[in-house]
């Protein structure tokens, strides 16, 4: 891609002092600067609480997508439960993507939900479900769903916001996952994605952001402890269990 459709985001006025944000030091971070995005896919990185599902969520309402996930049409709202963080953030953008979907895996059961649901009322068109593949993504497994949504659904040339998508996916699906990756990015799309996965946070040349307790910082991919611990705990299982019943006995 000659262009990101999203450059960079920042703060555009500062935490309110009460506000829960400011006890994450990855939100605090972006007081300091901007988060540059400068390749086709950007990969948050960090243990559970780190701020991950809340940056990507922040960012994806800033774009204007529903915050339970979805393309921008999408209106629904089974809970009130995101976070104020998009109120403070200010979106760089360089181009406007034809096409755009934020999936979040732990509200993907109310995406489809919604689908179905809007499938049911009168209608002059054809139905939404025609864009998934036909099939309501409730009469498929979960993981199906996820892949059913990337196959058809996301057209190219197109922003898509991930959270966690591996949680649906077996070892052989990220890598079927990663192959659908790579063809939207050959349709000049852009994927952020937030995940714990080793497998897809492997993509050839990806930016790695590490959120941690210091904030926001670039990694490599084989300097991750995802890479590290599950390539040791995969070469010496029977070393890291003895290391692990001890520590924890």
């Amino acid at each position: 891609m000659d262009r990101l459709y999203l450059k960079s985001v920042s703060l555009n006025k500062p935490l309110a002092e009460k506000s829960y944000l400011n006890e994450i030091p990855a939100i605090r971070y972006l007081e300091t600067g901007d988060l540059e995005f400068r390749k086709p896919i950007t990969i948050f990185i960090g243990e559970n609480g780190s701020g991950k599902s809340t940056l990507i969520e922040g960012i994806a309402v800033a774009m204007g997508f529903n915050p339970e996930g979805g393309t921008k049409n999408f209106s629904f709202s089974t809970e009130d439960s995101h976070s104020e963080l998009y109120r403070y953030l200010s979106a760089a953008r360089q181009s406007h993507p034809k096409d755009g979907f934020f999936l979040r895996a732990e509200s993907f059961y109310n995406v489809a939900s919604y689908i179905d649901q809007k499938d049911r009322e009168p209608s002059l068109g054809r139905p939404i479900i025609d864009s998934y593949g036909g099939t309501s993504l409730h009469k498929q497994s979960h993981g199906e769903s996820f892949l059913a949504l990337v196959k058809n659904r996301f057209s190219g040339n197109g922003l898509y916001l991930l959270d966690e998508p591996e949680a649906a996916l077996s070892p052989a699906r990220m890598m079927q996952l990663l192959c659908l990756i790579h063809d939207l990015i050959e349709k000049d799309s852009q994927f952020i994605i937030a995940t714990h996965s080793p497998i897809l946070m492997s993509y050839p040349d990806a930016d790695i952001y590490e959120l941690n307790e210091e904030g926001i910082r670039e990694t490599a991919y084989k300097e991750t402890d995802h890479y590290r611990i599950t390539r040791d705990f995969i070469d010496k299982p029977e070393v890291m269990y003895r290391y692990l019943f001890d520590e924890f006995n």
